[in-house]
């Protein structure tokens, strides 16, 4: 079977691992160019590393969505090294955690920086290289913007970022209507819990071990249960598919579930 992304070039973000990491995996397996963009730059440049040693095109930058005024620019170095881009994976995220009535002023606007500005300014900055290069009038541009659960189920102690991945599916669903005739699909893809670096902590602990009871299927998930939904929403078949929210949960958000 042909690679569905043979000649499409994929950035994503928040790279350095976890998600980011398989992300960048699952599209280069599939053809796709990909550029590895986070804050851990040796991260990046180590996965890099690896997929250029498979045969795949790859290359690693340090990028840190936070600072919406480097976004644009790193886009620019990534189309020179790799042609123009057609995908753009978001996912550079933070945690976020805290009781809202502990919550400071300053953790709050550092997670919607990381998880609701920076997605912004990089969906813009796509989008815009997406038109002048041509890939829109293809109608080839995919953004996917990686939401949560969290975007509709309300979690005690992650009041900001339940907030921040709200606002990053109202985002996607308004710059989809935008952008709808300009051959750029947008779409959120809203994992459950799989784990990670922002929650495997919180999994160690008793109150992690009954929240894990209370799932209909009392596992974690996986991060390639989530390889079917990226690939439909970053290839060919999303061309039909704009402005929606995929909650793929393994059913962790069933009534009477977690």
């Amino acid at each position: 079977m042909d690679a569905i992304l043979q000649g499409q070039v994929a950035v994503i973000t928040g790279a350095s691992g976890g998600l980011g990491e398989h992300f960048a995996k699952v599209l280069a397996e599939q053809g796709a160019a990909v550029a590895l963009a986070a804050r851990r730059l040796e991260k990046v440049e180590a996965i890099a590393g690896e997929l250029a040693g498979q045969g795949h095109r790859a290359m690693a930058l340090r990028l840190d969505v936070a600072d919406a005024a480097s976004i644009a620019p790193a886009f620019d170095e990534i189309e020179a090294a790799l042609g123009p881009i057609s995908i753009l994976i978001n996912n550079a995220g933070v945690g976020g955690a805290g009781m809202a009535l502990d919550m400071t002023v300053e953790h709050f606007d550092e997670t919607f920086a990381v998880n609701v500005r920076g997605p912004y300014f990089a969906a813009q900055a796509a989008a815009k290289l997406m038109l002048a290069s041509g890939v829109a009038d293809r109608g080839e541009g995919r953004i996917v913007n990686i939401a949560s659960v969290a975007a509709q189920t309300n979690l005690p102690g992650l009041s900001a970022y339940c907030a921040s991945k709200a606002s990053v599916v109202m985002m996607t669903r308004v710059m989809a209507r935008e952008w709808a005739r300009r051959g750029i699909s947008v779409n959120a893809l809203g994992p459950g819990y799989i784990l990670t670096d922002i929650n495997a902590e919180w999994f160690e602990t008793e109150g992690g071990a009954a929240q894990l009871k209370r799932f209909p299927r009392r596992r974690l998930m996986q991060n390639s249960d989530l390889d079917a939904a990226l690939l439909m929403l970053a290839g060919p078949a999303a061309s039909a598919i704009t402005g929606q929210l995929f909650i793929i949960d393994d059913g962790q958000t069933l009534p009477g579930g977690g």
